[in-house]
């Protein structure tokens, strides 16, 4: 959560000009969009919240950024939720193959190229056949929904039961036995 807090004020860019809206914001709407359209994949959400910490622990790495915040909550919040912070990175790349007339904020398409750029025919495939793709490219189009200024998405504090259950699941508490 401090981490998450630190998030208020802090932008995808150290001099700003990327994304209108700071992480903190960047997240909860992101959050809040993945709450909406997938309200039992608890994990998918918390992805959501954090998949962009990297921005706040390595500040100008466009290109490692998701690695970075895969890193720091596989700890806690468990492999999913690292994989799909990971992943977010190629979806982008992915959904610029597949969807080439889809529009990117601009920062996303500036930063699209230092990532990679567009995915080969190989690349392309790899990403389909992983079984968290799905997941992922949802993700990515929350993310990219998720930079509206002035969106009320909600409070960071609302999010903490989320999280907690996420992490205890990740501990192997609350798993239900099969």
């Amino acid at each position: 959560m401090e981490l998450l807090h630190a998030c208020r004020g802090a932008w995808d860019t150290p001099d700003r000009s990327g994304d209108p809206v700071d992480l903190h914001d960047h997240g909860l709407q992101t959050a809040a969009l993945l709450r909406r359209s997938h309200p039992y994949d608890k994990e998918l959400q918390v992805a959501g919240l954090v998949h962009d910490l990297g921005h706040l622990l390595r500040p100008g790495d466009d290109a490692g950024h998701a690695g970075h915040a895969a890193d720091a909550v596989r700890p806690l919040l468990g492999e999913r939720v690292a994989r799909l912070v990971q992943l977010h990175v190629p979806a982008k790349r992915y959904l610029a193959t597949v969807e080439p007339e889809r529009t990117l904020s601009p920062q996303s398409a500036l930063t699209l190229r230092a990532q990679g750029g567009v995915m080969d025919e190989a690349e392309a495939r790899a990403f389909a056949a992983d079984p968290e793709a799905a997941a992922a490219v949802i993700l990515r189009q929350a993310d990219d929904a998720g930079k509206v200024v002035g969106l009320d998405a909600g409070v960071l504090e609302d999010w903490r039961p989320v999280i907690e259950l996420v992490a205890a699941r990740a501990a192997g508490h609350g798993q239900t036995p099969a």
